[in-house]
């Protein structure tokens, strides 16, 4: 029985794999033209399969594949990577000299001109800078004579985008196309999964589907990642359920030790004033890829260009980690809170959330407190969390401290823009969107009331709550105020929470 592969390339006929033929026929294309490209995406983006199907693929049409590997080859010499170019040589039966030169390699890929070769050389960033340097000149005048030699193609793999790194007028990039290398549609998130309903009987809730697909953005190795631990934990259930996918999910925001995001974190840590920024506060930011703490991100597949041509985030599972490692939550404050509040009087009778009992005992409890304490300091005693993150603790502690006491859950909704992460809070059966974001002007207020309802309904809730922490230095219009509307089926509740910027903050 085939299953989710979560390491290392598929094979269909071990592991559930898409084939992706439109794809496949574009790499071949390529190749039949003789074209050297370049391909870059993050790490889990499925370029190890598309490869294996790449290459059985050519193979079938008489070409040979050439893989070369360069992760870890920072203090090669040439004289190593020409040993191993001739090595790769003679792993497809070639009996090829040894090599001293790389002109040596060129002529003897002449003396095999019958031979239809392709390069493959993967994790091609890992080389020293002067080495590769030197082999990409070779690469660049193979290029030029290829109508006389074997090598009818090189396609150069790396996790970073490969532009720029040889500045000079030797550089491949001018006489090689770039391969876009996309991530699952939801259509294909749907066709991997179904692979397994078809083989075993178990099904998926569609919601299930659709969240894996959302949370992942569709990221292959991180689907097949989420599906592999759904079913594994859920192997005798016919039906795997949203229940199951809001447990498995919690397990990897908060427990799971996964080797892949702890190179993001360390990308992200490298730049922390920015992606905080990002996280926390209302930021506008052009997606400019010469910034180099934007390139760094990009290019680990942290963020991307919106269709407005902004900055968002790419992954909401990264996202949503990111958001709770920068959280400032290590003064105590839910001990605290959780050892004082009753939760009994924000319940209706019906055992509906009381919401305007709930809010007005937070605005009392906020007059109290004050945010200045949710700031954290590093080891100079300087602050290194910015207000806005201060304030969205403030709240989202005292909610969660409640919700624990009322025996219900809560669970944080990213989306791909930029900003806080929404709570839904599951209370008896029934939930509740809660958006916390500070004030920032008119346009944003009212845009972030129209979000709320948007993100609830995209979440099939019925009720959202827009709490918004009003800074007391700013004379505001009279639209600004504490309402109840309903948009588009979605009850919206708003709330001001006023606090005084200069004694906080």
């Amino acid at each position: 029985m085939r299953y989710f592969n979560c390491s290392g390339p598929n094979n269909p006929q071990e592991h559930y794999t898409l084939l992706r033929p439109a794809l496949i026929a574009k790499g071949i294309d390529f190749i039949k033209r003789r074209r050297y490209f370049t391909i870059w995406a993050p790490r889990q983006s499925g370029k190890s399969t598309y490869f294996l199907l790449l290459k059985q693929a050519l193979e079938r049409e008489g070409y040979a594949f050439l893989q070369l590997n360069f992760e870890n080859y920072g203090d090669e010499t040439s004289e190593g990577l020409l040993r191993k170019l001739h090595t790769t040589l003679t792993e497809i039966g070639l009996s090829p000299p040894e090599f001293d030169t790389y002109a040596r390699v060129s002529d003897y890929l002449e003396t095999v001109k019958h031979l239809k070769l392709v390069l493959m050389v993967d994790e091609v960033e890992g080389l020293n800078r002067e080495l590769l340097r030197s082999f990409l000149h070779t690469i660049r005048n193979l290029y030029h004579s290829r109508d006389t030699h074997s090598l009818k193609s090189v396609i150069f793999v790396g996790v970073s985008n490969l532009t720029g790194v040889v500045g000079d007028n030797a550089s491949p990039f001018n006489i090689a196309d770039e391969f876009h290398l996309p991530y699952f549609t939801l259509e294909e998130t749907f066709e991997l999964l179904g692979q397994h309903e078809a083989e075993t009987g178990q099904r998926f809730e569609r919601k299930v589907v659709r969240k894996i697909h959302e949370v992942t953005a569709g990221q292959p190795g991180l689907v097949n990642a989420f599906a592999h631990e759904l079913v594994s934990r859920h192997a005798d259930d016919k039906k795997i359920t949203y229940a199951h996918y809001l447990e498995v999910e919690q397990w990897y925001l908060e427990q799971t030790l996964e080797k892949h995001f702890a190179n993001i974190l360390q990308k992200a840590n490298a730049h922390r004033s920015f992606v905080e920024m990002l996280l926390f506060t209302e930021a506008v930011v052009p997606f400019k890829i010469d910034r180099p703490a934007i390139k760094d991100l990009y290019v680990n597949g942290i963020i991307r260009p919106g269709k407005n041509g902004l900055v968002e985030f790419w992954v909401p599972y990264y996202k949503k980690r990111l958001y709770d490692a920068f959280y400032p939550y290590t003064n105590g404050e839910l001990t605290e809170l959780t050892a004082h509040l009753r939760p009994v009087p924000f319940l209706e009778p019906s055992g509906e959330l009381d919401v305007e009992k709930l809010i007005a005992e937070y605005k009392a409890y906020a007059a109290r407190r004050g945010f200045g304490v949710f700031r954290e300091k590093n080891a100079q005693g300087q602050y290194v969390s910015i207000k806005e993150a201060g304030l969205l603790y403030s709240f989202e502690t005292f909610l969660t401290a409640f919700v624990q006491q009322a025996g219900g859950k809560t669970y944080r909704e990213a989306n791909t823009g930029l900003g806080k992460s929404d709570l839904v809070v599951n209370l008896r059966g029934q939930e509740l969107l809660f958006e916390a974001k500070r004030y920032y002007g008119l346009a944003k207020f009212e845009r972030g009331k129209q979000q709320a309802a948007y993100y609830a309904r995209s979440l099939g809730l019925k009720k959202a709550v827009c709490v918004v922490f009003t800074p007391n230095s700013i004379q505001y219009p009279p639209e600004v105020r504490e309402e109840r509307f309903t948009l588009k089926g979605v009850e919206v509740s708003v709330f001001l929470v006023p606090y005084d910027e200069e004694k906080d903050f």
